[in-house]
């Protein structure tokens, strides 16, 4: 009786084993016949069971079936294939572990391929939900989509902008920090990640030595920066350093005596201590060295044009008396400085066409000097700007 009872039991647990890895032969079955909605339910059951739950086979061609639906013209359709992608990843992932002590490993070289191969259409579902939920201002929702892509590729810098973007669109600006400086520390970080740590350091926090701490890396990464050169001048200025702000610009002129950059930024910094002439002499270097220089441009017609504009705010507020003594003198000076800043407008244009500070200013120009059909042409430009 005793070994009936034992045969008995050895035939219901070999009948149990049985019933667990046929739903892994079935999903396998379904899943190369194409019907991929019994397979998914089959495999579903096999990696839930507790039989069959640790079974690195299993969790591998759940992986291939899942993958499967995502990208199926007609079965993607009943299913969110974001979601789906995930899962086939996850269990992709799962697999090598569960080999790790098996002689033969035989799904897990497989189930890397297929796992890399995931990561594109992961990362582009990521950041796709992550844009989506930054439109609708669900800032936390995008933060953690971004944050995903990060994980899938750490290497692109794509994703780390966007979840600092969010978190600070989420005044969550102790995390946007933290993003960029992630950038600055695998040396990727772009001039926009710097400006972006500057407006956290200067305007959110208050603090110059942080944002001077940050403007010494911004400089040491773009030392050809305009921006970065001036917003450090500026906080010597501010820290009541101007002159030695000077005598740092003359030294890396004298160090660099044809870089057109440092007579630009020497040029905006006189302009700053009210020395209009002397910044004039720095952008006409500036352009003598290099004629493509847009800031030099721009700012020897703004130096004509400003000049012009306070001879005519000077006749203006004259007398009667005074001004038919030397009111039209002074408008026709005028208009000769007016003049002389339209050809400096002119190239600032052809080098940034689209730069709506330089149509404007040319609309200005020619408005004061009577040029109506160049006038017009300025004002119809910029409302497509």
């Amino acid at each position: 009786m005793k070994k009936f009872l034992l045969t008995v039991t050895a035939a219901v647990a070999m009948q149990s084993a049985f019933a667990q890895t046929s739903a892994i032969t079935n999903a396998i079955m379904f899943q190369q016949k194409g019907t991929l909605d019994k397979a998914k339910s089959e495999i579903d059951k096999a990696v839930t069971n507790e039989k069959t739950k640790d079974n690195a086979k299993a969790w591998f061609y759940k992986g291939v079936i899942y993958q499967d639906l995502a990208g199926h013209p007609i079965y993607g359709k009943t299913v969110n294939a974001a979601e789906v992608s995930r899962q086939a990843y996850e269990a992709f992932e799962k697999v090598p572990a569960l080999e790790s002590t098996a002689k033969k490993k035989e799904f897990t070289q497989q189930a890397k391929e297929r796992q890399e191969a995931l990561q594109s259409n992961l990362y582009a579902f990521a950041l796709n939900e992550g844009v989506e939920h930054y439109n609708n201002k669900k800032f936390a929702e995008a933060q953690k989509a971004y944050l995903e892509a990060v994980k899938l590729k750490p290497q692109d810098t794509t994703a780390y902008i966007y979840a600092a973007y969010a978190a600070a669109g989420n005044e969550d600006y102790a995390s946007a920090k933290k993003m960029y400086n992630q950038l600055v520390e695998k040396n990727m970080a772009s001039p926009t990640v710097y400006s972006q740590l500057l407006y956290i350091a200067s305007n959110v926090e208050k603090n110059d030595q942080e944002t001077l701490a940050v403007l010494e890396k911004a400089r040491k990464a773009y030392p050809e920066n305009k921006n970065f050169m001036l917003q450090e001048l500026d906080l010597f200025i501010k820290a009541g350093k101007g002159e030695e702000s000077m005598a740092k610009l003359d030294a890396a002129i004298k160090a660099d005596p044809t870089n057109a950059n440092l007579y630009t930024v020497k040029g905006n910094l006189l302009e700053r201590v009210n020395k209009a002439d002397e910044a004039l002499a720095s952008y006409k270097k500036a352009a003598e060295l290099d004629p493509s220089n847009f800031d030099a441009q721009f700012n020897m017609g703004v130096y004509y044009f400003n000049k012009g504009a306070n001879m005519n705010n000077k006749a203006n507020k004259m007398s009667y008396a005074e001004f038919q003594k030397s009111g039209k003198a002074l408008q026709a000076e005028a208009k000769k400085q007016f003049s002389q800043a339209v050809p400096y407008f002119e190239n600032a244009l052809k080098l940034q066409p689209k730069d709506r500070n330089t149509v404007q200013s040319l609309l200005k120009a020619y408005t004061a000097l009577d040029r109506q059909a160049d006038a017009k042409r300025m004002d119809t430009l910029l409302q497509t700007l």
